[in-house]
Formats: structure tokens, sequence, C-alpha cells
């Protein structure tokens, strides 16, 4: 039997894209509270879809990558962009009104926790393993710790705050697992555009429906944040993330999971003064645990002698 093929290496430039998706990601959190400052809810969600999707089939087209046109893609790319944005980003822009930007990075690192867990009820292959429970098991303790035992005594904004990131990190885990198969053999810059424009079919009824057009008279530092979530949240860092999974593998490319919070952690602070205490803090460390035994690769068996070519 063959050997498994050993995980790639991180080299001195994936390094450095993993530390600037790192940037991006955890800048988001940041943005969407500066976007808050002038724009609904729905608005931040439109424009950063609709930007990302604009400037990534600007670069489906530069480069000319093919461009599926079997039906079933549409429907694809609509529930890809309902699980992977529409439901997300509104319950993560939602909750950053009622809770600090680096507490929302956290929670929403909880991503990796619930894909784990989807992919387990969902596929066969995909089986939870001791080590893989475990993982989950410590991922888990440390969201209860940093949302803290109060938070779901009573329905404040506060919690129902925190429930809303969770809830959107639930909505990344289903979405990964429907891609597996939905967006199988496409480009990858062709999926995530067809995956945000079919995030913009469904932001776009519920804009006009709860806050109308988008105004053009935002202050500057809003038009920022909100082209800021588009060009760079959305189209600039799949570029990144792409480009970091051919050259460093999925199980490296996990490791942006835990460099997001310490970025909008100190930028949270940084710009409007957010302290996070030591139970949310604690809470983090406790996730990151349980993320490191989640994504590490258990030890290849030494190959029996006997079975060696001579």
């Amino acid at each position: 039997m063959k050997n498994a093929p050993a995980p790639l290496s991180l080299s001195p430039l994936a390094w450095s894209l993993l530390g600037g998706l790192a940037l991006i990601w955890g800048s988001s959190f940041l943005s969407n509270r500066a976007a808050l400052e002038g724009a609904g809810v729905f608005t931040v969600v439109f424009v950063r879809v609709l930007g990302g999707a604009l400037l990534l089939w600007l670069w489906v087209a530069l480069r000319r990558l093919p461009v599926p046109r079997a039906p079933r893609y549409l429907g694809h790319f609509l529930i890809m962009g309902f699980l992977n944005n529409a439901i997300p980003f509104s319950l993560i822009v939602w909750g950053q009104q009622h809770i600090e930007s680096g507490l929302a990075s956290i929670l929403n690192a909880s991503t990796a926790i619930f894909g784990a867990l989807v992919a387990a009820l969902v596929f066969t292959d995909e089986r939870l393993s001791a080590r893989k429970l475990a993982g989950i098991s410590v991922g888990f303790a440390g969201v209860v710790l940093a949302i803290g035992p109060d938070a779901l005594k009573g329905f404040d904004p506060t919690s129902a705050g925190q429930l809303a990131i969770l809830g959107a990190s639930l909505s990344y885990g289903f979405a990964g697992a429907y891609a597996r198969f939905a967006v199988k053999g496409l480009r990858p810059e062709v999926a995530a555009a067809g995956m945000l424009t079919g995030g913009v079919v469904w932001m776009t009824p519920i804009l006009l429906a709860t806050e109308g057009l988008p105004r053009l008279d935002y202050a500057p530092s809003v038009w920022a944040a909100m082209l800021w979530l588009g060009f760079g949240c959305s189209a600039l860092a799949y570029l990144l993330y792409y480009r970091i999974l051919a050259l460093a593998g999925a199980a490296n490319l996990a490791l942006v999971t835990l460099l997001i919070p310490p970025v909008a952690i100190v930028a949270g602070w940084a710009v409007y003064g957010e302290r996070l205490g030591a139970a949310e803090l604690a809470g983090f460390a406790l996730l990151a645990l349980g993320l490191v035994i989640l994504n590490r690769r258990p030890a290849a068996k030494p190959r029996d002698a006997r079975a060696r070519p001579s």
C-alpha cells in the first residue's frame, strides 16, 4: 500500500500570502463596524457581494477562464450565494451592532468546528474520529467560555449578537459541505464569482424591501469601508485564498482561522478602543487549541519491512 502524501510545507511566499489574507479578513470586522456608522446592515452586505462579484467576473474575463453553461450551475450558485454570503454576511454585520469586533472574530473562528461537524453528519468518508471529536469538543468549550454562561440566560442584544455570529459560522459549515460537490471541476475564481453573484440575487430584493437603494451621500469613511469589503475582503481575499490552497494545501490554509481574531482584536482596540476580558481571550485560546487538534494530521504508520520491494 502506498504511503499517504506528505502535507505541503509553508514556503516564505505562502506564509506571506497567509499573513496577507489574515490581515484582509481580520480587517473585515473593523470595516463592518465603520460601514454601519452610516449604512444599514443589508446595504453593507449588498455592496460587498456586488463589488466582489464585479471584480471577480472582470478577473475571469481578463484571464479568459472557462465559464460553465450547464443550467444546474445556476442553482448551485444561488444556493452557495445564500449559504456562504447572504446568510452569514447579514448575520455577522447585524451581530456587530451589538458586540465588539474582536469577539465577533473569535466566534466566527468556530466556522472550522461547525464545518467538521456538518461534514461528519453528511459524508460517510468524514466520520468523527477520536481526534476530530476531541478537537470539536475543545473548540466548543472555547466558544462557550468566550460567550460566557450569562449570555444564554436572557435574550438581550449582546447575547443575540453572539448567537448571530454563531449562526453565520453554522451557515458557512453547510456551505462548505455543499460546495464539495456543487462546484466540483470549476475554476475557483469562477466558482467564487458565481457564488457572489448568487448572493447579489438574494440580497437585491431584501435590500429594496427593507432599506431601499444605497444612497450616494454616505460619508467617505462609510463608502471606503463598504468598497473595501467588496473588493478587498471578498474578491482579493478569494484570489489569495485559492493561491494559498494551491501552494500549501488545505491543512495549512486552515491556519488563517487562528490568525484572523488577533488581527481583529488589535484593530478594534486601536481604532475604537474595544477591549476584551480575560474570559473572551481564554475562550479564543481554547478554541485555537481545538482547531489545532482538529487540523492535526495523524502520524503516518511505518511500512512493514516485509512489504518493501527488494
